[in-house]
């Protein structure tokens, strides 16, 4: 049996072809899916690249002087660049629940990082894109459902999937295992779902599995390239990588949890060795970038693929590294697992050649529950019943946005229990559960360096109605996080 990732090879000799790809690549509103827009004559394929703790200041294109990213730059030089997106929290799995099910983190099951697995009932953007008549891949962490339950990716409708399951697992850049799913393979008697790599076992380090990650995108592209063979079937990819994401573990018996397999090209930086590697991880995420832009154009598909780039929070303090070092959140205040603006406001670039002008800034707010309905749109897809979300397709496609969001609202259950709403200009955050709400005008006061809220009294007031109704009740929070098998594993190391 072939896997699709890696067709044609035996599962004996997938991880030593690998390692020579890897050394020569080195507020609700329904969603709006039916107002029409001037599509191309075929549906668009659709690639969403997720980094893993990238701040809103670690891209040039963002402010960023020091790190290099000459390919997400050129990103955002043919594309559009928002300056006011915001992930759907301030950690892993609860903003990549939001970002797959079109739900903010008041509505939705997963609100922190516990081994909560999405249901059945949880519709998912792959899900509407394979019912669109989609062939969906996902690549890299999932974090939304591990082994034996009902979140894994091939429940929730991706046809292929490699990478990680487990949120703790994925701090591992040097693995001595992924999970694979794809029909033939799995389909193979024995196949455990599991891809084992030898070169990293007993504490080796002959594979990293970011490089894996771009070689299999760059295999699924080739694979699932819209042909007359296929009646031009599109693909959506989701291509979650775990960079710049710390290895806690390494780092507590270390000091350096940033994993990387070499510092190039900051070796000779005056720089503590956690940032330099840090440093390198961003650049090297940068080059699958651009070497996912190379294939498109060698496969011709490029003007028919429209690409978004964001993080799923900002940037943390873990692995050795100090974000201030990059000043990784920009101007703004807070950081991973804050719900100031550092915390949750995120890069977000969109590329679409011939439909969304290059060079173009935009404000308009959005937040990752905007992207299933927004996928939506662009693949002519229905979708039924109550959404978070909005389109932002007439945005991206310069035209006035209508349906646009008057509040944006965030609850985050580790820490006790903090929320936070914007409206407008405004930003309202509560620390802590029976907290005061503090107040600040983001127009004047980007970083949230003066809580105006004694001198705006009315706006307090507005938000604090808003609070009370923004969310539901989940029987799963407050919750105690419960430790999964690889978090069990590298305790006990």
């Amino acid at each position: 049996m072939t896997s699709r990732f890696f067709p044609g090879w035996q599962r004996a000799s997938q991880a030593l072809f690998l390692c020579l790809a890897v050394a020569t690549a080195a507020c609700s509103s329904r969603a709006q899916t039916n107002r029409p827009f001037a599509s191309a004559v075929r549906k668009p394929s659709i690639i969403f690249i997720l980094a893993d703790d990238l701040g809103y200041g670690d891209l040039g294109c963002y402010g960023q002087t020091k790190i290099k990213t000459p390919n997400l730059d050129r990103l955002a030089a043919e594309g559009m660049r928002f300056t006011d997106f915001y992930a759907g929290s301030t950690v892993c799995a609860p903003s990549r629940g939001a970002l797959m099910t079109g739900l903010h983190t008041g509505h939705g099951l997963i609100r922190g990082n516990a081994l909560v697995p999405l249901r059945p009932q949880d519709l998912t953007v792959a899900e509407v894109l394979k019912q669109a008549g989609y062939h969906t891949g996902l690549i890299g962490k999932w974090g939304l459902g591990n082994e034996n339950t009902t979140g894994v990716p091939q429940k929730k409708g991706f046809d292929e999937f490699f990478g990680y399951l487990d949120q703790v697992h994925a701090h591992d850049y040097y693995t001595d295992h992924l999970w694979r799913y794809d029909p033939p393979t799995s389909a193979k008697p024995g196949h455990d779902g599991q891809m084992a790599f030898p070169e990293n076992q007993g504490g080796k380090k002959g594979l990293y599995a970011d490089d894996l990650f771009a070689n299999a995108s760059l295999n699924f592209l080739r694979i699932n390239k819209p042909e007359p063979l296929n009646n031009f079937r599109p693909f959506f990819l989701y291509l979650a990588y775990t960079i710049p994401h710390a290895n806690n573990e390494e780092g507590t018996r270390t000091g350096n949890g940033m994993q990387v397999p070499g510092d190039y090209p900051y070796s000779d930086q005056p720089w503590p060795a956690p940032e330099k590697n840090k440093a390198a991880m961003i650049t090297r995420l940068d080059s699958y970038v651009g070497k996912l832009l190379d294939k498109l154009q060698q496969l011709k598909i490029d003007d028919n693929t429209i690409i978004f780039f964001a993080s799923d929070n900002g940037p943390h303090k873990e692995g050795g590294v100090d974000p201030k070092f990059f000043q990784s959140s920009g101007p703004l205040r807070g950081i991973k697992r804050d719900l100031y603006e550092g915390g949750i406001r995120v890069p977000l670039i969109v590329r679409w050649p011939g439909r969304i002008k290059g060079g173009t800034v935009s404000s308009e707010l959005g937040a990752f529950w905007d992207f299933l309905p927004t996928a939506a749109e662009v693949a002519q897809a229905k979708v039924t019943g109550q959404l978070d979300g909005v389109s932002l397709l007439p945005t991206l496609l310069g035209q006035p946005q209508t349906n646009r969001h008057d509040i944006l609202y965030w609850e985050f259950h580790e820490r006790g229990f903090q929320q936070a709403a914007r409206m407008g200009d405004w930003k309202a955050v509560r620390p802590q559960a029976g907290a005061p709400l503090e107040l600040y005008n983001l127009k004047t006061d980007v970083g949230e360096q003066q809580n105006v809220a004694a001198q705006n009294l009315e706006v307090v007031a507005k938000m604090e109605d808003y609070l009370k109704t923004a969310r539901t009740e989940s029987e799963q929070w407050p919750i105690k996080p419960a430790k999964s098998p690889a978090a069990k594993q590298a305790q006990a190391k």
